[in-house]
């Protein structure tokens, strides 16, 4: 008798145990940011700061881990991997979320069925940029221009398959226009080559290309983004200046494992719309030209599968593959 008692004692507190363990609340310990860039990047500058901004709502500390590699493979496959507690985020881009599936016959993850999305943390425009020899004062001149010279005018960007890349080969499919793409081993050399006048144009991010542009090294004919940058007022977007519908940007978002519960998910959401809505952090991202997106995990994966399929249908027409 004594011994059935002290099975049933037993029973009674392995069973009491578990729902105790399950119901600790999230989050009761540190929140590891997986980003895919090493340290001072456009990717790290962003999540360090909403990284700080975070560790005040969430209540624990977000540990920025910085995992750069294979264009941001290597990060994601680790957060992929990763237990679904909602403990371990990655700092995705578009190049990790969409372009990579794209572009690489094998990749160690499925965007849509290895992540749950949180939200989209933020976006960056790109600036058209032109020699200052190149006779095309606005977007409409340079079609003129490209048009009466087909295969004749090359731009250049940081590799293949880079944003940069796509949003040249975008520009060219909607222009109905053949430039040649001269790529570069990283955006250092590509913009050289611009300055130098070895190429006439190029996609650049805002805060390198427009202090290019303000010294009078080139000219800056438009944003590529959907509306204007904050940081250029007073150049008008590549829709507005004669290509309507144009519009790419690099974006950041946040996603965890797919399996993360529901709840988890809401709390993180809550939480990082919070620190990107907060003045102090919009005030610190303003000079590096972000756009503070945080909508909802329903419109990220929405934005998410338009992307997917515009993108993939450039990369398609202009043959793209990856270096």
């Amino acid at each position: 008798m004594i011994r059935d008692w002290g099975c049933c004692l037993l029973v009674i507190a392995v069973w009491g145990s578990g729902p105790v363990q399950a119901q600790a609340p999230f989050p009761y310990k540190p929140v590891r940011f997986v980003v895919t860039s090493p340290p001072g990047g456009a990717n790290d500058t962003l999540n360090r700061a909403l990284g700080a901004k975070l560790t005040e709502f969430i209540g624990q500390p977000v540990v920025i881990d910085n995992r750069p590699g294979a264009s941001g493979i290597v990060a994601a496959e680790i957060v992929a991997k990763a237990p679904p507690d909602g403990y371990t985020v990655l700092a995705g881009t578009e190049a990790t979320l969409v372009t990579n599936p794209l572009l690489f016959t094998r990749v160690p993850y499925d965007t849509q069925r290895d992540f749950a999305p949180v939200t989209m943390t933020a976006a960056v425009s790109h600036v058209l940029l032109v020699h200052p020899a190149l006779p095309a004062a606005n977007v409409q001149e340079l079609i003129a221009v490209a048009r009466s010279k087909p295969g004749r005018l090359n731009y250049a960007s940081s590799g293949n398959g880079s944003a940069f890349h796509l949003g040249m080969e975008l520009f060219k499919h909607m222009a109905g226009v053949d430039i040649v793409h001269v790529p570069f081993k990283g955006s250092a050399l590509s913009i050289a080559a611009m300055l130098s006048g070895d190429v006439q144009m190029m996609l650049v991010g805002t805060t390198t290309g427009l202090p290019l542009a303000r010294s009078g090294k080139a000219r800056a004919l438009a944003m590529a983004g959907a509306k204007r940058s904050p940081v250029a007022p007073e150049l008008p977007t590549i829709a507005e200046a004669g290509l309507p519908g144009y519009a790419i940007s690099s974006w950041f978002g946040a996603v965890v494992p797919a399996a993360t519960p529901d709840p988890v998910i809401a709390k993180l959401h809550a939480d990082f719309v919070r620190a990107l809505n907060s003045p102090d952090l919009r005030e610190r991202l303003a000079p590096g030209g972000y756009e503070v997106i945080a909508n909802t995990p329903r419109e990220f994966s929405a934005h998410m599968l338009a992307q997917t399929k515009r993108l993939g249908e450039i990369i398609r027409v202009a043959g793209i593959k990856p270096d």
